[in-house]
């Protein structure tokens, strides 16, 4: 099944076709006027021909890099671009547009203009173009004249103007090259020159000879100091084990075991000692015989006291010091004495073993102070050997580009020449005229589209069935096509309003008849009797559905009757052509009564026309009388239909829809607007007034069906012979002579 999306491509494409069926003289107009005029602009033009020439361009010529330092510095007489936006054929373009070299091939060719003047550049280089020829390094040049000759000659000469500057341009950038480097050379020296005495001089300053092997060198001897001194004090701790066992042992210190070893092996200090006993040893014996007031007891006193003293004499002298000693310490045994002379030679092999870790740990950090710096001058160090190295390499590649500069200074170089010299053009080139008329049909055909659709847009009425149910949103009851008004009667071709009537197999009398059907299912509860019948604006044939509608009705047998009440422009007696002497007005004032009044127009329908015009038809239609009326008559007629005025205009027709069944809309696609129909649709809300539905009036639709259904019903008849046998046989019930 064909998808929504389909269908509303189908439904806009028929809106467009509709469009352009509507305003197609506009866009023939259009579409004959553009076409028209690209024609005799384009046979008018003469024949322009083109010659083309194409210049090859190298990346570098002989001269290349003449002063570049590096090839990040930029090169002269190289074909790059100085920035990355920048398009190296596209300058070498512009050099060939620019002004001495086209007005030096004006000068040369003496080219003149229509006036026989001397050619202005700007005509000149309007003529000229210059293109790349993409993948390639190659320009295309081209120039376009009315003259074949001419083409190719410009282009020719244009060439080799460019490539006499472009040799001129090479040597001149030598040239400047040569002086410049000769000027740098010297300046360059000199800083190689102070780069190299930096150099020497941070040397000498941080007495550097290889930081590298100095490094290696620096952290080999750290790890020696350290395996060594790790060793040392393993030593140490093991001989400060031993001391503090000895001292211990022997209840003394170390200083007190150095005095008392220095004491025993002192023969002074022995043989006064050994005196100072003997002494003591007498006392004792000549105490025991005598008293010690004896001589003999005082002489021995007093050599004791005097060998005390030089005990102590010799004590002091021998320690350097006066500490008293005992003087059981004074004279020690073997083994204390071995343990003595033990524990002074572990603590002299101590001290000695602090010593060698003491230094070992300075010459550590005297390592480890140098190896600290080392990075920082190696910083230093390549910094300054990077200024050494950019003087040295810039000063020799400036020395070999001025070697080369003066090898290239006197040679006639470039970096252009003619791959394609221009030929004689055979076929022109303009106008294109197979190009150029389809070019203007089809930009006719736009525009005259494009006008259309602009018109359309700026057209405010409903064009369409689609929109018209959109706007209002009713029930769409039935569509009124598009009829041939002219209708061949007795006596000649003459203008009908009721087709339903005089032609009853049309599509039209189909299309009533289906209105008809449509309004009875409208009520399921109820019998639709009273129907007020108005539209939006005028001429959208309210009147003229009424009447049909009425028609078709009481071809089902129902009785009808058709109220005319639009009293300021009544419609419905000129349908009829009946008389309106006697009307709705003067039934609403009491002049006549609905009986009198109504005039049967054909079988079934009798119609009640408008009657005398009346200072405020509003005033009798909002009256008890008119609301009289249609109870009478619904009772005394199956049906009844009410002509009123515009919805818009006037208020008439809310007035009566509020005393019928309900009312029904008439809309006619391209007569209404959509203004009108939203203010209607606002008031048929306001007034709530009972709304069947609508049906569009005047739609333009394929009647095949219609008469395909009645021209199988009716094989073999004629329709002129139809309709003049009922015209003919409702004339003898009537009495009334149809037209």
């Amino acid at each position: 099944m064909p998808s929504h999306q389909d269908d509303q491509d189908a439904i806009n494409f028929q809106q467009y076709w509709l469009i352009v069926k509507r305003r197609w003289l506009l866009i023939a107009i259009i579409i004959g006027s553009i076409f028209g005029l690209t024609s005799l602009v384009t046979f008018s033009q003469k024949p322009i021909y083109e010659a083309e020439g194409k210049l090859l361009f190298n990346k570098q010529n002989g001269v290349s890099s003449l002063t570049g330092v590096s090839e990040q510095l930029g090169q002269l007489g190289q074909l790059s671009g100085v920035t990355n936006l920048s398009n190296p054929l596209e300058t070498e373009a512009e050099i060939i547009r620019s002004n001495p070299i086209a007005q030096k091939t004006i000068a040369e060719l003496q080219l003149k203009d229509k006036l026989g003047e001397p050619l202005e550049i700007d005509d000149f280089l309007r003529k000229l173009k210059i293109k790349t020829v993409r993948g390639t390094d190659i320009l295309q040049l081209s120039y376009r004249s009315t003259s074949p000759e001419e083409a190719t000659t410009i282009i020719n000469r244009l060439m080799s103007a460019y490539l006499q500057s472009n040799v001129r341009a090479n040597r001149s950038e030598a040239t400047a090259a040569r002086e410049f480097l000769n000027k740098q050379l010297p300046l360059v020296e000199v800083k190689v020159i102070e780069a190299e005495a930096a150099q020497r001089r941070f040397k000498e300053k941080y007495q550097i000879v290889s930081l590298e092997e100095e490094a290696i060198e620096g952290v080999k001897r750290l790890n020696e100091l350290s395996s060594q001194t790790t060793q040392l004090r393993a030593q140490l701790v093991d001989v400060r084990t031993r001391s503090g066992a000895l001292q211990n042992q022997l209840a003394l210190n170390t200083r007190q075991a150095m005095a008392l070893s220095t004491l025993s092996q002192s023969k002074a200090v022995q043989q006064v000692l050994s005196e100072y006993q003997k002494v003591q040893d007498e006392l004792a014996v000549e105490r025991s015989r005598f008293t010690d007031d004896h001589p003999v007891i005082t002489s021995l006193l007093n050599k004791e006291q005097a060998l005390k003293e030089q005990l102590e004499g010799r004590v002091t002298q021998t320690l350097g010091s006066s500490q008293p000693v005992p003087e059981q310490d004074l004279q020690i045994g073997e083994l204390k004495q071995a343990l003595t002379a033990n524990l002074v030679q572990v603590e002299v092999e101590r001290l000695g073993l602090e010593n060698q870790v003491g230094v070992l740990m300075k010459a550590f950090m005297l390592y480890q102070a140098r190896l600290r710096i080392l990075p920082k001058l190696e910083q230093q160090q390549l910094q300054v050997q990077r200024r050494l190295q950019v003087a040295q390499t810039t000063y020799e590649q400036m020395l070999k580009r001025l070697q080369e500069v003066q090898v290239l200074e006197n040679q006639n170089v470039g970096n252009a020449r003619i791959v394609s010299e221009a030929l004689l053009p055979k076929k022109p080139v303009s106008p294109r005229i197979l190009l150029n008329l389809a070019l203007g049909g089809f930009l006719g055909f736009f525009l005259a589209i494009g006008a259309a659709l602009l018109l359309e847009a700026g057209d405010k009425s409903v064009k369409t069935l689609e929109e018209a149910q959109q706007l209002l949103d009713y029930p769409l009851l039935g569509t009124i096509p598009v009829f041939n008004q002219k209708a061949s009667l007795a006596g000649g071709e003459s203008i009908t309003e009721l087709p339903v009537l005089d032609n009853p197999y049309s599509s039209v009398n189909a299309a009533f008849e289906m209105l008809q059907i449509n309004l009875g299912f409208t009520f399921s509860d109820k019998e639709l009797k009273v129907i007020v019948i108005s539209s939006s604006v005028m001429n959208e044939g309210k009147s003229f559905v009424a009447a049909n509608l009425a028609v078709a009705t009481a071809q089902m047998g129902r009785r009808v009757l058709l109220i005319d009440a639009d009293m300021r422009r009544p419609r419905q007696h000129e349908i009829w052509k009946q008389p309106n002497l006697m009307g709705l007005s003067n039934v609403l004032v009491g002049q006549a009564t609905l009986a009198e009044a109504a005039k049967e127009a054909v079988i079934n329908v009798e119609l009640l026309t408008a009657g005398t015009m009346p200072p405020n038809p509003a005033a009798l239609l909002d009256s008890q009388r008119m609301n009289a009326l249609l109870k009478q008559a619904a009772q005394d007629y199956d049906c009844v239909i009410i002509d009123t005025p515009p919805l818009s205009i006037l208020a008439d027709a809310s007035i009566v829809g509020k005393m019928a069944d309900g009312m029904l809309l008439v809309a006619r696609p391209g007569v209404v607007n959509s203004a009108a129909a939203k203010a209607t649709k606002a008031l048929l809300e306001h007034s709530r007034v009972p709304m069947l539905g609508m049906v569009v009036n005047g739609v333009a639709t394929d009647n095949n069906d219609y008469n395909y259904y009645y021209s199988h019903r009716n094989t073999g008849k004629n329709n002129s012979e139809r309709k003049d046998k009922i015209k003919s046989s409702l004339s003898k019930i009537t009495g009334l002579r149809l037209l």
